[in-house]
């Protein structure tokens, strides 16, 4: 990587290169951060060829930053090889300012909200464009396999619910209904995993990372990712703010409210937790990155919460009421 970093970048000093690995989440890719000189530095990712969506991140990327998006600049791409040179933003993301005051923090999850707005408020002319190249949209059985996700890899491997009671939770006629009725509305490009950790925060504003996801889904989804975030605790009145600047900043920009609104949050909300958690059960169990199941107990009291307001799942939601907060590993 050192090699390939001077042949692409000869302009550096060749003796000061030095490359220092970042820990980053489950994924499949690896980032490092080149540093050429104080003032110089890029991050290279590495990524798995066999995986398509990794593919797709150039692509995404100058997308964004040609819609005036922010999001890490392309220096170089070598697709035989998985290598990527981008922009070092730096390491602060919206996760690392948990701990301040809401006065501080608010200012950074609306410029987060003011990027996701721009994505959500793409006209249909523009985002057809980027189809072919984003991965399989949000429809039935998109949710309905996150549904799946979550029995199966929280309920059942994380929690040891015996598989008959998992059937007849994961077939409760109102999961099916949510699923087809999601599905009946009308599309936007959206991030598909946007909350704080991929949120970088540089001078004050927000730019998103991680974005390979990215597909045609509800703007609802990306909002309940960040509201229900389950690795930042938000209290209810900051919520309802965010909620209240969304749908402001997306009057400003011609996006009419109906009375759907609602609904559709909180059914998004009920299937992003169940994907994170579906997720957290895989990768801490299977993939062993056993510090995403500190994160299922915060996960679950949300979706609990969620799922108490929805008709026809009183059943899911007693179950979940009666789990442990934490099992025991």
């Amino acid at each position: 990587m050192l090699r390939q970093t001077r042949m692409r970048f000869p302009r550096f000093d060749v003796d000061e290169i030095k490359i220092t690995p970042i820990e980053k989440g489950g994924s499949d890719r690896r980032f490092y951060r080149i540093r050429c000189s104080p003032e110089q530095s890029l991050i290279l990712v590495k990524y798995n060829l066999e995986r398509e969506e990794n593919r797709h991140y150039v692509r995404i990327a100058q997308f964004l930053g040609a819609h005036d998006i922010r999001a890490p600049k392309i220096y170089h791409h070598d697709p035989e090889e998985g290598l990527i040179w981008i922009e070092d933003l730096g390491d602060c993301d919206l996760f690392s300012y948990r701990g301040e005051s809401w006065l501080v923090r608010r200012a950074f999850y609306e410029s987060a909200l003011d990027e996701i707005i721009k994505l959500h408020g793409l006209p249909e002319s523009v985002c057809v464009e980027m189809r072919e190249h984003l991965p399989a949209e949000f429809n039935a059985a998109l949710y309905k396999w996150e549904q799946n996700y979550f029995f199966e890899n929280c309920l059942g491997r994380y929690f040891k619910i015996d598989n008959v009671k998992l059937a007849a939770l994961a077939t409760l006629p109102a999961l099916n209904e949510i699923s087809e009725r999601l599905a009946r509305f009308p599309r936007v490009l959206v991030h598909r995993d946007f909350q704080s950790q991929n949120i970088l925060i540089r001078n004050g504003q927000a730019y998103l990372i991680d974005f390979q996801g990215m597909r045609p889904g509800l703007p609802e989804y990306d909002l309940a990712s960040l509201l229900y975030d389950p690795y930042v605790d938000l209290a209810n009145t900051e919520r309802t703010e965010l909620i209240s600047y969304y749908r402001e900043r997306q009057a400003e920009t011609g996006v009419v409210g109906n009375g759907d609104f609602d609904e559709k949050l909180r059914f998004c909300a009920m299937q992003r937790l169940m994907q994170a958690l579906g997720a957290y059960g895989f990768l801490g169990l299977i993939k062993g990155h056993d510090q995403f199941l500190d994160h299922i107990p915060a996960a679950m009291k949300s979706l609990g919460m969620i799922i108490s307001g929805i008709a026809g799942l009183e059943k899911l939601a007693r179950v979940i009421s009666e789990l442990p907060e934490e099992r025991v590993r």
